[in-house]
């Protein structure tokens, strides 16, 4: 097969990172999670108590230059975690402070332009597997594959829910629920690069999918790729 990109969009909760994770170990490519980026920018900018909504551009360009995100791979567990500025964050972005300020942060202009740079960069000699809100229609809308995952609201915040009281975090599924509708409102209509589904996307409902079903079909997809 020749080398080429797997975009992956879609909303919060869906599985966008589960899949790509393991579309990565099983085809032997790259994998970035472009929501861990603008969560780890968000973690900097919540731990240095930034008003982000009252900075210029020019110092938001000098918030994010502060900023270096990494991502390496656990040798024991395989996916793909973050490090701020040579921290591991993986777990703390993935908490509720951070999962409730990402949308505003991720709405600001110049830090949707910085990441969209990295993320570039990142799949110049293809081979890679990179999720988010704006892969395949503003990263990579020459992407050879493009998927758009979505489920059933009340699906995906089960799920969320079930993941936060496993790692032991202290929430209740209604707020969980209104953290989605939230993000999922804010995503969409963000003026920067709202979540949208890319005209040539392929459309994946994984609510009653297990996840090994969901990446058979996506292997299947990729196999007929010219």
């Amino acid at each position: 097969m020749k080398p080429i990109i797997v975009a992956i969009d879609g909303y919060s909760s869906c599985g966008k990172s589960t899949l790509a994770k393991a579309l990565a170990k099983r085809i032997q490519y790259a994998y970035v999670d472009t929501g861990a980026m603008y969560r780890a920018v968000t973690l900097f900018i919540l731990r240095n108590q930034i008003d982000i909504s009252s900075k210029s551009d020019r110092e938001i360009d000098d918030i994010v230059d502060q900023i270096e995100i990494t991502f390496r791979n656990n040798a024991e567990s395989n996916p793909s975690e973050t490090f701020l500025n040579g921290e591991n964050v993986e777990e703390e972005i993935r908490g509720k402070e951070v999962s409730e300020a990402v949308s505003e942060v991720s709405q600001i202009k110049q830090i949707r332009k910085r990441m969209i740079d990295l993320q570039q960069k990142a799949g110049r000699n293809k081979k890679m597997i990179m999720d988010g809100r704006d892969i395949g229609t503003m990263v990579f809308p020459e992407a050879e594959v493009k998927l758009f995952m979505t489920a059933d609201p009340n699906i995906r915040a089960q799920r969320r829910f079930d993941e936060l009281k496993a790692k032991g975090k202290d929430v209740t599924l209604e707020e969980v629920k209104a953290n989605l509708n939230l993000r999922d409102y804010n995503d969409t209509h963000r003026k920067e690069n709202p979540l949208t589904k890319a005209d040539d996307a392929i459309e994946i409902d994984n609510s009653y999918l297990s996840e090994e079903e969901q990446l058979n079909l996506v292997l299947k997809i990729i196999s007929e790729v010219d």
